[in-house]
């Protein structure tokens, strides 16, 4: 049976490429150069959103959020984040499921330490990089006539 016309077209043309992102991503990937600048670009960027994650971890803001976001760009490029991934999302997903099947008094306790952790280094942090002690301006706040 003889190709013609369509058929001839789409067997010279290969696979089928996908729009969008993941259709320039495979364009990328599809010369050893690009692949090894992706590979390079996404490590870095996403190195550099898991570092600065983890240094935003003891504040209060979204710090896992940013060193979740960083190893999901990993792990488009490197199968050992694909496993730390899974691996935090496993861990998060047991000790949400852990913390739900609590009575309310653990919820609350839970609650309250780590919002006196998150209050103590605000406190820590300000007092340190800016010079400001909370305790001691809340002291004089009070005790002024």
């Amino acid at each position: 049976m003889a190709v013609t016309g369509e058929r001839q077209d789409e067997a010279l043309a290969g696979p089928p490429r996908h729009g969008g992102v993941k259709g320039w991503l495979d364009g990328v990937r599809a010369t050893r150069t690009g692949r090894l600048t992706l590979k390079i670009v996404i490590g870095v960027v996403g190195a550099a959103l898991v570092i600065g994650g983890l240094l935003l971890v003891p504040l209060p803001g979204p710090g896992w959020l940013i060193v979740f976001a960083g190893l999901a760009l990993l792990a488009t490029e490197f199968a050992w984040a694909h496993r730390v991934l899974e691996f935090g999302k496993k861990t998060l997903s047991s000790w949400t499921g852990w913390l739900l099947r609590q009575n309310w008094a653990v919820r609350i306790l839970v609650s309250a330490v780590t919002l006196a952790f998150a209050a103590v280094l605000v406190w820590f942090m300000l007092k340190l990089s800016l010079g400001i002690d909370l305790v001691e301006f809340g002291r004089n706040f009070l005790t002024r006539p």
